[in-house]
């Protein structure tokens, strides 16, 4: 445990929420080009991978410094995602059935639900996770930070079709505050923050900060006041 600890304060350099420029133009991503970022043959795979996302969780997270750095192996989030990127890869293969079985078992110990055909990029940070849901075409940058509660999913049944892209694009790191909905086949793009409880329907342009109403303070008759609100 002491040596998890030490490997990733000592080894995990300064998370500034977005990937340098040299990152940008070596993945294909940009302020107008969000998206996975990573393709096939650039992420870490195995050990390598589990040490990059316990890092990013690590940065992330207040809560964690010292010897609390053991305790990343309790976060649900992340053993959300790496039973994720086992049933995502059986979904690329077209296994049947089973694929869905991990997402369910996952969704019952951590409850977060991420469809197997979604598609996340590196260093995801799922905090908290609880009622965490992520539809089947839903595509998730590098450097994304999730919030409990956040949904990335359809506009419904009846405007949507079969097969068809209808979950979000989340571009690099994004932040996604608790209770947050990103509904339907829209770009939140790259440097973005969604508030806690907003609801988006529509593209965000890169750099963007997008909020719900704040909560309105009544003391006495006195008028109502919004409480000042800042993300």
């Amino acid at each position: 445990m002491f040596a998890l600890a030490k490997l990733i304060d000592t080894a995990a350099p300064p998370f500034t929420g977005l990937p340098t420029r040299a990152a940008a133009g070596r993945y294909g991503v940009g302020p107008d080009r969000p998206g996975p970022g990573v393709p096939q043959g650039v992420r870490p795979s195995g050990l390598a991978a589990v040490v990059e996302d316990l890092r990013a969780a690590y940065q992330r997270d207040p809560a964690l410094y010292g010897s609390r750095a053991t305790e990343l192996l309790l976060y649900p989030g992340l053993w959300a995602l790496w039973a994720h990127r086992a049933a995502h890869g059986l979904h690329n293969r077209h296994v049947p059935w089973l694929p869905r079985l991990l997402s369910q078992g996952a969704r019952l110990f951590t409850g977060v639900e991420i469809h197997p055909g979604a598609r996340i990029g590196r260093r995801c940070f799922i905090d908290h996770g609880m009622g965490v849901v992520i539809g089947e075409t839903a595509e998730v940058g590098d450097d994304v930070t999730i919030y409990h509660g956040v949904t990335l999913g359809a506009r419904g049944f009846w405007r949507d079709e079969k097969g068809a892209k209808r979950h979000p694009t989340i571009g690099d790191g994004v932040i996604l505050g608790a209770r947050s909905s990103v509904l339907g086949p829209v770009t939140v793009a790259r440097g973005c923050r969604v508030g806690a409880h907003a609801l988006v329907v529509n593209d965000v342009p890169s750099g963007t900060t997008v909020t719900a109403p704040p909560a309105v303070a009544h003391t006495g008759r006195q008028q109502p006041m919004p409480l000042e609100y800042e993300i």
